[in-house]
């Protein structure tokens, strides 16, 4: 399959194949669509708004391990042996959901072959984003990890249309996902606004002029 037909997945349709077994989901800012330890039994696809996934240790460290927009799908790992959510997901702005039972999503994907195939070219291609991920963590400077989060929040990069206003998400958030602590990143933040890079005050605004920090060796 090639990445044009890869990346013309098309939800709409997708989802109108599922039927009966899917319904409709609000969820307010700050509330969780599903936690760690809840059962796995439903996969969602975001049709609107930001979500955090984030994992918790025994020792009740939180790592944030990713942030998903509108046109996304998670918790997949029901699809497989998942018997619970390994990640808590909350929303980080109020979120529209397609709730689609693990059944009718399996019952779809096993009839629908070419929706089949589209499906697993979208989480596969969502696979490739994880690896660059961590590439990124093993290798690059804390900086280069938070310009391209904020990059990567405000949609440079991916397909579609990048949205340089972002949903403000907390120094603290944006640590955990940077892996460093929050006042670096808080002095990394002001360096971004002193050079013209980011804007912030009751909204965060990412200019493509910081690809200049993540190109720049």
């Amino acid at each position: 399959m090639t990445r044009k037909e890869a990346t013309s997945f098309d939800a709409n349709t997708f989802l109108r194949t599922v039927g009966q077994g899917r319904t409709v989901v609000k969820i307010l800012k700050d509330k969780a669509v599903f936690s760690q330890g809840d059962p796995a039994d439903a996969v969602f696809y975001l049709q609107k708004g930001k979500v955090k996934l984030s994992v918790l240790s025994r020792d009740g460290k939180e790592a944030v391990v990713g942030i998903l927009g509108r046109g996304d799908f998670l918790g997949e790992g029901c699809l497989t042996t998942q018997v619970v959510r390994m990640a808590t997901a909350v929303a980080l702005t109020d979120c529209l959901f397609e709730r689609l039972e693990k059944a009718a999503m399996l019952s779809v994907l096993r009839d629908e072959e070419e929706l089949s195939s589209l499906f697993i070219a979208h989480l596969l291609a969502r696979n490739v984003r994880i690896e660059e991920d961590l590439v990124d963590q093993l290798f690059n400077s804390s900086e280069k990890r938070l310009a391209r989060v904020l990059l990567l929040l405000a949609n440079f990069g991916k397909e579609g249309t990048p949205q340089e206003v972002i949903p403000n998400i907390s120094q603290e958030t944006l640590a955990k996902m940077v892996g460093t602590t929050r006042s670096r990143v808080s002095s990394f933040m002001n360096k971004f606004r002193k050079l013209g890079f980011i804007e912030y005050n009751d909204r965060l605004e990412v200019h493509s002029s910081l690809l200049n920090v993540v190109l720049h060796d």
